[in-house]
């Protein structure tokens, strides 16, 4: 009996330990809680405090982005109005300088009329003119005048050499060979008739030289030449028909101012020249960006798939490397081992074809060709040109599309890291024997394939050449229309 009242009261203690231990359980969860609570707390606080901080930076930044956008707005307007501004002014000198264009042109007519009717009155009426009169106006008009006196043109036309102070050096070398050739010849004629014929005929002539200069084009040289040659025998005939006498000396000051007439137009013509290479140049330009996007594109695609074709051999060696690493069957061991070799050599060459496409974008690698097209050309003529495409062959398919009648046939294809400055060195040593020597821009010379060889091979010695003139399609033409007669009289007497 003792003793069972002795366990009981051990299980009274026991449970009290017990209950005092969950009470401080109790505690401790009480504590854990608040301090959950708090951190809970501290940290929607911080969220709280870092999200309006980032908040406000994001209302700062924008707020600075409008005004940053607002003030590029204002610049854009302002060099808008500028822009319209300067444009009235050239538009409204344009109209000015077409209206005193037009009132020149009107004098020059009006003063080659004058000359005419004063030639045809003298000729016609040589006694009707008081020269004591005439004499007496010319020495007050003359003295009112310029150092070159009657003989200074009335009206002067803006030519294009003016703007070039080369070619303006040029026009009045020119002219100062034309004046000493009038004051010579003029020293000639010792009687006033005379005198005033030689004045008159260079009055006229100078006029129409200015006509004819201010109405030469790029497409017109010639029949500006011819109409000078014209004008230089018209004034023979009508010297000879009118006073044979003079006619010898007026025979020979009409011989040598004519290459000068003819230089004259030389010079003036040669402002189109330059401008109709600037032209070409920015037609070259346009073109060579345009080729130089299309080569861009490519190499961006390309780009992206070897990029693709880089992941998908990464994660296939991650993956074999794996099956290696936990792998015990020997063969299966080889297997793997064979297989990540082959895509290592496989990665090696997407590496090599990314550093190509760098070397490309940087803008001097690339392709330059030797190509031929004898069904167009002839077996004489040769385009060496450049490309930056990875596929050179997709620009020589696209140089021989519809505008030829058959495909180029290529002797060179040859793959340079400067490719730019290759091609130049081959233009320098073929410019002699370039076919169209105004526009650089047409890539085509003279020559044969075996001097073409000899050029390439000295340049690059490792090159490859072909001689062959293959014009498949142009040969495959001339046998069918060889052929077609043929077939024709069989038909007949079948």
């Amino acid at each position: 009996m003792f003793k069972k009242f002795k366990e009981l009261l051990n299980i009274n203690k026991t449970i009290s330990e017990k209950e005092a231990l969950i009470q401080n359980l109790d505690a401790v969860l009480a504590d854990k809680q608040k301090i959950h609570q708090d951190t809970v707390e501290e940290a929607r606080q911080s969220v709280q405090a870092e999200t309006a901080q980032i908040k406000r930076e994001a209302e700062q930044y924008a707020q600075n982005l409008q005004s940053n956008t607002e003030k590029r707005l204002e610049d854009l307007l302002l060099q808008q109005k500028e822009a319209s501004e300067k444009l009235d002014i050239v538009e409204t000198s344009y109209t000015t300088r077409q209206s005193d264009l037009k009132k020149a042109e009107n004098k020059v007519k009006k003063v080659k009329a004058e000359v005419v009717g004063i030639h045809n009155l003298i000729e016609k009426f040589p006694d009707a003119v008081n020269y004591s009169v005439v004499e007496n106006e010319l020495s007050i008009l003359e003295a009112s005048m310029d150092k070159e006196g009657v003989l200074e043109p009335l009206v002067h036309l803006n030519l294009h050499y003016e703007d070039s102070k080369l070619l303006k050096k040029e026009m009045t070398a020119n002219k100062r060979e034309i004046t000493k050739l009038l004051s010579r010849y003029e020293s000639r004629y010792t009687t006033k008739a005379n005198q005033t014929i030689y004045q008159l005929m260079v009055i006229g002539l100078q006029a129409e030289l200015q006509n004819i200069l201010h109405t030469l084009s790029y497409t017109n040289r010639d029949k500006a030449v011819d109409t000078a040659k014209e004008l230089i025998n018209k004034y023979l005939t009508i010297c000879g028909n009118g006073n044979a006498s003079i006619l010898p000396t007026v025979t020979r000051f009409l011989s040598e101012l004519e290459p000068l007439f003819l230089n004259a137009i030389k010079i003036e013509y040669s402002y189109y020249v330059q401008r109709e290479k600037e032209k070409e140049e920015q037609k070259r330009i346009r073109e060579q960006m345009r080729q130089e996007a299309e080569e861009q594109r490519q190499l961006e695609a390309e780009k992206k798939k070897i990029q693709k074709e880089e992941e998908k051999y990464a994660n296939e060696i991650k993956k074999n490397q794996e099956l290696l690493a936990k792998e015990q069957d020997e063969s299966k061991i080889a297997a793997l081992e064979l297989r990540l070799k082959e895509l290592e050599r496989q990665v090696q060459q997407v590496e090599e074809k990314k550093d190509e496409i760098v070397k490309r974008a940087n803008g001097k690698a690339g392709y330059v060709y030797v190509i031929s097209n004898m069904g167009s050309f002839g077996e004489n003529m040769f385009k060496v040109g450049m490309t930056r495409r990875l596929n050179p062959m997709d620009r020589v398919d696209e140089l021989g599309d519809a505008s030829v009648p058959f495909k180029f046939d290529v002797h060179a294809m040859i793959f340079s890291n400067d490719a730019v400055g290759l091609e130049q060195k081959m233009h320098q040593i073929l410019d002699k024997d370039r076919v169209n020597k105004v526009n650089n821009r047409k890539e085509f010379f003279y020559g044969n394939a075996e001097k073409l060889q000899e050029i390439v091979q000295e340049i690059e010695p490792s090159a490859e050449f072909t001689l062959t003139m293959i014009a498949a399609e142009y040969r495959q033409s001339q046998s069918i229309e060889t052929e077609e007669p043929m077939e024709e009289k069989e038909l007949v007497y079948a």
